[in-house]
């Protein structure tokens, strides 16, 4: 076995210790079939609001140009499937939502990660991203073979669905690659046809500005009066492409207690949505996600509900 192959084994093995789901490896290079497509999606404002997706073309193209004298991109994928979801009967939350940021949780095991490949290898330099700077995630899942992207544009792997967070180490150290996948989309329509705002406008094609997440999320302005009564009861982000998807009949609970909810959140009823104070959605929302929308702005998702 050469240096190579050990080194890969070496990280590989640590990823799994570390409770990530799997781990990919590609060749730090150019994305060259994505540069058409990230053009695209920007010319036709796909993105909306979304300004920072316009910054640093080139470094989400290229991991070079982020992590000097890269030589990998190491992929990682971190389950969040729960194993309860909220009352049937109430305002909706993404499940990715439910407990701790995501962020903060892999961020931490990213470092360890670094560190323990720094220990056992030696002089190697990286950076870690948790879809927190122009990284294509998908992309790089993807080209490691850890899935392939299906129609509503979300990483699928054949054993687990696609309910998982991706993130990446860019490193200076060469190591054995992945493979691609083959897509297993196939006919289904499933994903399309169950989008109540459309946004999914072809296959493999989401229009960001067109989104449930989007509007609920990223947009700071009043919601467009043109999609009221289109939302699903959805408050924070949207889980209707995934839910849809005949992958994710294989999704497992994960066994991370970070992201278990807090209690009270997954029996909250439409009427204590309705009556959430300031006090209870920090109490609630302490570490999570949720924050990043603000009380003003779940408030302001819930009222677009009730108009």
């Amino acid at each position: 076995m050469n240096n190579k192959q050990q080194h890969t084994n070496l990280i590989k093995t640590e990823a799994k210790r570390l409770g990530f789901l799997s781990c990919g490896i590609s060749k730090a290079e150019f994305l060259e079939a994505e540069a058409p497509r990230l053009e695209n999606y920007l010319n036709k404002n796909m993105h909306g609001e979304m300004q920072y997706m316009e910054n640093h073309f080139d470094k989400r193209l290229d991991p070079t140009k982020l992590v000097e004298n890269s030589k990998s991109v190491i992929s990682l994928l971190l389950n969040y499937y729960p194993s309860e979801t909220q009352n049937k009967e109430s305002f909706k939350l993404s499940k990715y939502a439910y407990g701790t940021d995501y962020h903060f949780v892999i961020k931490n095991r990213l470092k360890t990660l670094l560190n323990f490949i720094q220990y056992e290898i030696g002089d190697v330099h990286g950076r870690a991203f948790v879809d927190s700077a122009p990284v294509l995630d998908k992309a790089w899942a993807a080209k490691s073979g850890l899935g392939w992207i299906g129609k509503h544009s979300n990483l699928i792997t054949q054993q687990v669905g696609s309910f998982y967070f991706i993130a990446e180490l860019i490193i200076d150290l060469e190591l054995e690659y992945d493979t691609i996948t083959t897509d297993h989309c196939g006919s289904c329509t499933k994903c399309i046809d169950a989008c109540p705002t459309q946004a999914i406008i072809e296959p493999y094609v989401v229009d960001g500005s067109k989104c449930i997440s989007y509007f609920t999320i990223e947009l700071k302005e009043n919601i467009p009066s043109s999609f009221k009564g289109k939302f699903e009861d959805w408050m924070f982000g949207c889980d209707i492409c995934q839910d849809v998807c005949p992958w994710n009949r294989f999704s497992k609970a994960h066994a991370e207690p970070l992201f278990n909810p807090h209690p009270e959140l997954l029996s909250m009823s439409k009427k204590e949505w309705n009556e959430i104070t300031e006090d209870v959605f920090r109490k609630i929302f302490k570490d999570s996600a949720v924050k990043r929308t603000k009380f003003s702005g779940l408030k302001r998702n819930i009222n677009f509900l009730n108009e």
